[in-house]
């Protein structure tokens, strides 16, 4: 696909970009594989750890502009925009302050002698990124393998080249030295090749389950190592004795926040049964309340989706949903009178495990709501799922929810809380939502070679 970007409120080219060739290709791994052999790499952490501090504060303090290039190239709401600018800020400087204390050596009690690990950089790491997040994506591998003395090498989206283009720059205005970071617009025979490459050690990529199993082969078949971050059909639970009103307010947002295009997101709403018409009464009344609108417009509650590819994918899933017997609640179709890639806001009931939607992920603004009878109910329906990334509880029992919490079979699950991030906190999933974490002290020993060393004891 041509690198563009395309105004998704209008569909209006703004700009294309040049591709990289091979030969730029090349350029860019030995000069990446250069800087891991040298001191930048292999020395004092101090250095790398002040380019996070520099590019924290820069973001900081360009939060307005940085998310206008954001909003206008993939349709975030200009609030959410502000937000994720803000989140990169908070993890680079992070692991600014961190990273040197989770990589320093870790003791070890032996009979064999005094042991300990070090953390040591393994080589240039090769990141697939996708643009639902176009700067967060980005950062959240950065920021730990900068700090590591790994070399990064990302591949972006190709509808976000401008936030692809303008993360690199950032990065060297930080101070980062050549190929400490390099952002190439190439081909996926092009991607596949560097996975190939002796001097790439690592491969991370977050996207959907299809290019996660394409990206994962690769890199298996030439034994290095792969951290996947991929789809999610997300549980939001609604238990009998929740707060309705709370319950209801969070799981509209937790939907339609970026309109929809959230692996994280809430995607199936599993009700219990003396709850459910309360809620889906006050869920609903929520969903039409929004307003579609420009995403730089404040007043805009619901932006468009990234591209007219997606909503023709959007639009398919939702009516392959109603021919196979689910219900449509409100909403379904996409916004003709919009030259945007707008799609309504919808729910979907009545959907059976036979129905395709059951297994699905939708990546848009549509809900599926799920009546249950019980707990026992509620943690098989959750757990019938393909992918396994997050969730979220809604309960006034905290008893019972750290016992549920403890059942979901997901990488994370939030109480009467949507699924959330934080740099301090691991980001990763299980099934076919990818393995591997991200963000933490547990994201920067992803790629690190943990070196064991045995001083043996005296005989």
């Amino acid at each position: 696909m041509p690198y563009q970007t395309i105004n998704p409120f209008n569909n209006k080219l703004i700009k294309e970009y040049q591709t990289h060739n091979d030969q730029q290709v090349e350029e860019a791994l030995s000069t990446a594989h250069a800087l891991y052999k040298s001191d930048w790499a292999q020395g004092d952490i101090k250095q790398r750890v002040k380019v996070l501090h520099k590019l924290s504060d820069l973001m900081a303090s360009r939060v307005d502009e940085l998310a206008e290039v954001v909003s206008v190239e993939m349709g975030k709401l200009i609030g959410q925009s502000r937000g994720e600018v803000q989140i990169c800020a908070d993890i680079a400087k992070f692991y600014a302050e961190k990273a040197e204390e989770f990589l320093k050596p870790v003791p070890y009690k032996s009979d064999l002698g005094e042991a300990w690990v070090e953390h040591h950089p393994i080589g240039v790491i090769m990141a697939v990124e996708p643009w639902n997040f176009p700067f967060y994506q980005l950062m959240r591998v950065l920021a730990p393998n900068l700090a590591s003395g790994n070399s990064v090498i990302v591949k972006h989206a190709s509808i976000v080249p401008h936030c692809a283009e303008t993360f690199e720059k950032l990065v060297a205005e930080a101070g980062a030295p050549k190929g400490a970071y390099t952002n190439l617009f190439i081909s996926q025979d092009q991607v596949a090749s560097i996975i190939d490459d002796d001097r790439v050690q690592g491969v991370a990529l977050t996207g959907s389950e299809k290019a996660g199993a394409i990206v994962a082969a690769r890199a298996a078949g030439k034994l290095k190592k792969s951290t996947l971050e991929l789809g999610g059909n997300d549980v939001f639970a609604v238990l009998d004795d929740a707060d309705i009103d709370k319950a209801a307010k969070a799981g509209a947002q937790a939907r339609v926040s970026n309109a929809g295009q959230v692996c994280t997101a809430a995607k199936r709403f599993i009700i219990h049964e003396k709850v459910a018409d309360e809620f889906l009464k006050k869920f609903t009344e929520h969903f039409k309340a929004l307003k579609m609108g420009d995403p730089l417009d404040k007043s805009t509650t619901l932006g468009p989706l990234s591209s007219a590819d997606a909503v023709k994918t959007l639009s398919k899933q939702v009516d392959d949903a109603v021919k196979h017997g689910a219900k449509l609640h409100f909403g379904g179709k996409k916004v003709s009178d919009n030259p945007g890639n707008f799609f309504e806001p919808t729910i979907l009931t009545h959907i059976t495990r036979d129905n395709p939607a059951y297994f699905e992920e939708f990546f848009g603004p549509v809900a599926q709501v799920y009546v249950v009878k019980n707990d026992e109910e509620l943690v098989k329906l959750a757990n019938d799922s393909h992918y396994g990334l997050g969730g979220s509880l809604f309960t006034r029992d905290l008893t019972r929810a750290r016992k549920l919490a403890s059942q979901i079979e997901t990488g994370m699950v939030y109480v009467n809380s949507p699924t959330d991030t934080a740099a301090e906190l691991p980001f990763g999933g299980v099934k076919r939502s990818g393995f591997g974490r991200e963000l933490s002290d547990l994201g920067i020993k992803e790629f690190v070679n943990q070196k064991l060393v045995v001083l043996a004891a005296k005989s």
